[in-house]
């Protein structure tokens, strides 16, 4: 088979419907020509056979449940960025990542340490304010409690958040360029 230009990767979604993965459009026909997965939406590109044209693949779904294991989220700055959705936790404004850092809710001075549960997103002037004291002493109160995000690793590691295709939006809680403030979705680039 052949295709026209770039062709761009499937999402790969459970028998449930969840998302499992971010598959080649190689593979994607494949398994919705063995009759292995149903193809749920389709981009404008178009593939050739010898005798026949299919859409490329843009989602497809499983037809059997398949059993796989979840790995915890790697603990990065951009990580906890888009655990926050780029905003600040502090005065709750939302900054481009340039004009981010990173707070210890509990500072390290103090035996805070550096994890998922007391890390922030936080501009820069909140982290001159709060300095090197609590939250509570420096009279700031936190926009939401900082928890590890329960996302799904395929998907962190195999695709840009700039380069995510509208088709697998609703299939998706992503990054705030693509969904309204209130959800977002952890992607990992490192």
């Amino acid at each position: 088979m052949r295709g026209n230009g770039t062709m761009r990767p499937s999402l790969l979604l459970n028998a449930t419907f969840e998302p499992i993965g971010v598959i080649s459009w190689k593979k994607a026909v494949v398994l919705s020509f063995l009759g292995k997965a149903e193809v749920v939406s389709a981009y404008d590109q178009v593939i050739h056979s010898v005798s026949q044209r299919y859409q490329l693949p843009a989602v497809l779904r499983l037809i059997h449940y398949v059993k796989y294991r979840r790995r915890e989220v790697k603990f990065t700055r951009r990580n906890i960025y888009i655990r926050d959705k780029y905003r600040c936790q502090y005065c709750g404004r939302v900054f481009e990542p340039k004009d981010l850092t990173y707070d210890h809710v509990i500072p390290r001075s103090r035996g805070g340490k550096t994890t998922w549960t007391n890390v922030v997103t936080c501009c820069h002037a909140c982290n001159r304010k709060k300095g090197d004291r609590t939250p509570r002493e420096a009279d700031m109160k936190l926009h939401s409690k900082p928890k590890e995000p329960l996302w799904h690793p395929m998907i962190h590691f195999s695709v840009d958040p700039e380069q995510i295709p509208d088709a697998w939006r609703d299939y998706l809680i992503w990054h705030p360029a693509y969904h309204p403030p209130e959800t977002s979705f952890g992607i990992e680039k490192e």
